[in-house]
């Protein structure tokens, strides 16, 4: 079937990994993932369904997704300097330049152009965006397994 594409713009916050813990325990109280919602919409805004968890943890919804993962966030059990399954890494700042052409890029820079064609399956980036030049929000995005 394919691997499906998941993005979040969360505030900026310095904990990385603490700012991945609460978005993925909003997602999961909110509902949004695979097999609540099949195929959850992105961006995610406040228009968003908000069905509610149908599992009892993050671990019950990753056993009942299967092989498909969650196809959000929650597959993301952690940030890793380098690409890594289940894993947040930063997106290099070579990367940034090629895209963006600066390594401090905006959201509107983003926006424009979303990186995911040449994601890995199961892997996750993150990449801090500024406004007015300093850090604004965090981008997590990646692909799901299946």
């Amino acid at each position: 079937m394919g691997g499906h594409p998941w993005f979040y713009f969360v505030p900026y916050q310095p904990d990385i990994d603490k700012a991945l813990q609460e978005l993925k325990q909003t997602e999961f109280a909110a509902g949004r993932y695979n097999p609540v919602i099949r195929f959850p919409d992105f961006p995610v805004g406040p228009g968003s369904p908000n069905p509610g968890p149908r599992h009892a943890s993050i671990k019950a919804a990753l056993r009942a997704s299967m092989e498909d993962g969650t196809r959000s966030i929650l597959d993301m059990d952690g940030v890793s300097k380098s690409p890594d399954y289940f894993k947040v890494c930063p997106l290099p700042e070579r990367e940034l330049v090629r895209l963006y052409g600066t390594t401090r890029p905006t959201r509107e820079m983003v926006e424009e152009m979303l990186f995911l064609e040449d994601a890995e399956r199961g892997q996750g980036v993150y990449l801090v965006l500024y406004k007015n030049g300093e850090p604004s929000e965090i981008l997590f995005a990646g692909y799901s397994f299946d």
